[in-house]
């Protein structure tokens, strides 16, 4: 038998169980056995690909905390019990720790206590106030009667190691979803518990906006919670005085902290009043200051009273910041005035907003839509932002609006429809009766979000508060595939819906035919018979400007004459000094860095060149050669931050050097069949959802309301037909 059982449990919320059983698996300990007790299908091949140094416990979506729990005890076999959220972390070597120390108690401790560190989505690493509690009580095993004050620790499960007999012994006890309400029993129900002041858990906590919303049913079960609690203490006085402590000081700070409904308030205040009043030990006494008018006015039931104590105390804080913050610029005035003025007119539930790539134009998936819009809801009117360079490039007849004009703001306050591929400005404000959708630009290779915060050079000049204010006004986030939607889910916590419809930005690449290819390479003018490499590189956080990394004159020239360059710099990099300026003359290299849009470039190559841009993921419908030139792979994976290792999953042929290359595409590596396998696997993760339908299934689930079951289903990858390649379209 195994000496500890760590027993991993739950979904794998926001992607964290992957790291978390990482680092178990890098150390794995003789005397320690991990079960992941995994809740749904993420979680279960997550735990797994980590097999055989974890046993798996599969257990169905919705699976409760409490229910997992016992299904992951019921399989261990240690002598002690770890019971560590798949959300939390486990910091380097507290297995073997926690192991050497339970090894080493006597047979009447229960409970081995732990320090931990809390982290959050914006800080990791921060060091709990437990620490001084579990030091004064030093390495010897105590009683709680004698030892109280260890209930003021941080009610954590994973911070209390149980013997496993006595899980067993008070399993339906602990067998709760209300965490707290387990921990605090686990001391109640101990007969002796030992303490070790070694930081040995990591309590995540996940972003509020991006769980469901506290019911009043979970408010009230706070109270209940401590009713219970002190049922099990009623013949225990010091112990029962320090909990009676703990219920009301939590109580208070739920009260004062947590924005509840005015009614949920009065019912969640009634009941603390009765429980402060009912359960006060006798003789005990109120605190004094500020913390004793509270008590007071808490056990007298005086909601009113209380309010007007908490608006007195927020009205004197107010003062203070405004003296420090000062007045606002008079322009900002201005345009707050009249965007608020705007905001008071009624939502138009005809006016939809588009906005693409920082107002640059009609493009990308918000294009798709408006296309489709148009098609099946042309009762709706779209209104795009884009900004006054860009205006004049527009279709004819397109409606549009400049930011910071008067119109602008307008249109930006009684839209029902808000539609952005990145995110629409900090002011705009999300009206109940207005609809976000998110459309997104991309699937995911380098890290996002949240998920850049570890990396200097990406997270530069980011505000990160500020992006997830704007995150929270999403309804909806598009994605192409389940791979994007759990990495959505990692790098933008809120509580959006996502909606695995597929990019309606690659619909093209199903309905194009024969002649549009043949158009769209004359427009390049690619003669018939040409073969033409689309070369698309992606932006470098580490570089200031864009400098080809590949010697693009040599490679035309190894190529020969019946080979075309198609060659496409990062829009990050528009209106620079282009290195392409001398280049172009040759009719071998074309720089199509302004030409939109970019699937017309992709329908017109033979084959696609690039190296770490999530045009690869586009380019792939199309089931055409793809080619990965990853000279830097390494730099780019340490300064910018990849959610899976692009060379061990590439679509196609990988080349290091420019030799590499060169190689590839002067011989039969870049079509050969074993390319085509290795596209094929690409495909099937990649372009999971896209169909051809992707533009429609927004339309009618977003726009039109209609319901899920009804729209029109994805189609498998094996039975899609993607546009014809120009070998089919153009012979020669």
């Amino acid at each position: 038998m195994p000496e500890l059982s760590v027993i991993v449990h739950g979904p794998n919320t926001q992607d964290h169980l992957t790291g978390l059983l990482d680092s178990l698996a890098a150390h794995p300990l003789p005397d320690t056995e991990i079960v992941v007790a995994a809740v749904g299908d993420w979680a279960r091949r997550t735990a797994q690909r980590h097999a055989p140094h974890v046993q798996v416990v599969p257990l169905p979506d919705g699976t409760s905390d409490a229910a997992a729990r016992a299904a992951g005890a019921a399989r261990a076999t240690g002598h002690w019990l770890h019971f560590v959220r798949a959300k939390d972390g486990l910091p380097p070597g507290s297995p073997r720790t926690v192991a050497e120390r339970v090894a080493d108690l006597p047979g009447t401790v229960d409970v081995l206590l732990l320090d931990h560190l809390r982290s959050t989505w914006h800080s990791s690493g921060l060091p709990s106030a437990d620490g001084p509690l579990l030091a004064r009580a030093g390495r010897t095993d105590v009683a709680l009667d004698d030892s109280a004050y260890l209930l003021r620790l941080t009610p954590l499960l994973g911070t209390r190691v149980l013997r496993a007999g006595f899980w067993r012994a008070h399993e339906e006890a602990l067998t709760t979803d209300d965490e707290p309400h387990a921990a605090l029993a686990a001391l109640l129900l101990a007969d002796r518990v030992a303490c070790l002041p070694h930081v040995a858990h990591e309590d995540r906590r996940l972003r509020p906006a991006s769980l469901p919303p506290v019911t009043a049913e979970q408010r009230y079960a706070l109270v209940d919670r401590y009713e219970s609690l002190l049922d099990l203490a009623r013949e225990r006085p010091a112990v029962y005085t320090v909990l009676y402590e703990i219920m009301v000081r939590d109580c208070l700070r739920t009260f004062a902290r947590s924005d509840m409904p005015d009614q949920v308030a009065k019912e969640f205040f009634h009941r603390a009043s009765v429980a402060a009043l009912r359960r006060r030990p006798e003789g005990h006494r109120r605190p004094a200051g500020l913390e004793g008018i509270r008590r007071s006015l808490l056990e007298e039931g005086a909601y009113t009273k209380y309010r007007a104590f908490q608006k007195a105390n927020r009205t004197r804080r107010t003062v203070r910041s405004t003296v420090r913050t000062g007045r606002h610029r008079l322009a900002t005035q201005v345009r707050d005035l009249q965007y608020r003025g705007a905001l008071h007119r009624p939502v138009d539930p005809h006016l939809a907003v588009f906005a693409a790539y920082w107002n640059r134009g009609v493009a990308c998936n918000p294009a798709a839509i408006a296309a489709k819009l148009a098609e099946l809801a042309p009762h709706l009117h779209p209104v795009w932002v884009v900004t006054g360079r860009n205006a004049a490039l527009l279709p004819p007849g397109t409606d549009h609006v400049v930011p910071g004009t008067r119109r602008y703001w307008e249109v930006l306050a009684t839209a029902k429809y808000l539609v952005n591929n990145v995110n629409f400005p900090n002011a705009v404000v999300k009206r109940p009766d207005a609809v976000h959708l998110q459309t997104h630009h991309g699937t995911p290779l380098k890290r996002m979000g949240l998920d850049q915060m570890p990396y200097p050079a990406a997270a530069r000049g980011l505000d990160f508060a500020a992006l997830l204010e704007r995150v929270d006004k999403w309804d909806y986030s598009l994605s192409a595939n389940s791979h994007t939607t759990r990495m959505w889910e990692r790098a933008y916590p809120s509580r959006f819906v996502s909606l695995d419809y597929g990019y309606p930005r690659n619909d093209v690449y199903y309905t194009a035919g024969a002649g549009d290819i043949r158009a769209i390479r004359e427009r390049l003018g690619i003669a018939p018979g040409r073969r033409a490499v689309l070369y698309a590189p992606t932006h470098r956080d580490y570089e200031a400007g864009w400098t080809p990394r590949v010697d693009l004159g040599a490679l035309a020239d190894r190529l020969g004459e019946d080979t075309v360059l198609l060659v496409r710099g990062h829009y990050f990099y528009e209106g620079a000094a282009s290195p392409l300026t001398g280049l172009r003359r040759s009719g071998r290299i074309v720089d199509v860095s302004s030409y939109d849009p970019v699937e017309e470039l992709c329908l017109a190559a033979d084959a696609l060149v690039t190296d770490y841009s999530s045009i690869m993921f586009d380019y792939a419908n199309l089931d055409r050669p793809l080619i990965i030139h990853a000279d830097d792979w390494e730099t780019y994976r340490t300064t910018r931050g990849v959610y899976f290792d692009l060379m061990a999953e590439a679509p196609g042929p990988v080349a290091r050097t420019q030799e590499e290359l060169t190689e590839i595409l002067t011989t039969d590596a870049w079509h050969e069949e074993s390319a085509a396998k290795t596209r094929a696997v690409f495909r099937r993760r990649f372009c999971e959802y896209d169909d051809g339908r992707a533009a429609e299934r927004v339309v009618r689930r977003v726009f039109l309301g209609q319901d899920e079951a009804t729209l029109p289903p994805v189609l498998p990858v094996e039975q899609r037909t993607p546009a014809p390649s120009p070998e089919e379209a153009c012979p020669s």
